[in-house]
């Protein structure tokens, strides 16, 4: 029984099938082309261990259906979090956008007469100029965030981190002197 699970552990086609499963998380094609001042749509990833259009899943409005699916990798949960910080913010903008032309229409016809420039008009057309620059600094980052937390979460897996010394070959490397004058050798990374 040992032979058995020991041959078909290392047997040929489990190999095979497990280098054809990625074990990445990748985003459509369309969202990884969405830059600065994209749509603010949902993302569609596919989940590690999954192939096939057919596979592909909603990301939901705030990042929350791929939170279980970067596990415990601080900095992509860090990236999810800014996204979902920018998310809030854009939902916000959009209720004082809706709210400020609803407060300048409703005060239009205040009354039976026709008022453009009454002072409530005048904050009314204030927040929505506010809101339409805000909207600019919060669609700025907004989906490099999202895509940021899926390659935080893919260059951190295991797979990614062995296998080769060159991440450990220095960039830069030289001779120096100590303050007492004794050579030594002078390495250094990039980070």
């Amino acid at each position: 029984m040992g032979c058995f699970a020991a041959i078909t552990a290392t047997s040929p086609l489990r190999a095979a099938a497990q280098a054809a499963a990625p074990t990445t998380i990748r985003l459509q094609p369309e969202d990884l082309e969405r830059g600065q001042y994209g749509h603010q749509h949902n993302f569609f990833f596919l989940p590690p261990g999954k192939t096939g259009e057919e596979s592909y899943l909603s990301a939901g409005f705030f990042g929350q259906k791929l939170r279980p699916y970067l596990g415990t990798n601080q900095q992509a949960l860090a990236e999810l979090d800014k996204y979902k910080r920018q998310k809030s913010l854009y939902l916000a903008d959009r209720i004082l956008l809706v709210g400020s032309v609803l407060g300048y229409g409703a005060q239009v016809y205040n009354g039976g007469d026709v008022h453009y420039a009454t002072p409530g008009q005048l904050v009314a057309g204030g927040l929505l100029v506010t809101s339409l620059v805000a909207t600019l600094f919060i669609n700025r980052h907004t989906n490099e965030y999202l895509k940021q937390a899926v390659d935080s979460y893919n260059t951190d897996l295991p797979a990614a981190r062995h296998g080769s010394l060159r991440q450990l070959r220095p960039a830069t490397y030289g001779l120096a002197t100590t303050p007492q004058g004794q050579p030594v050798l002078a390495l250094g990374w990039q980070l």
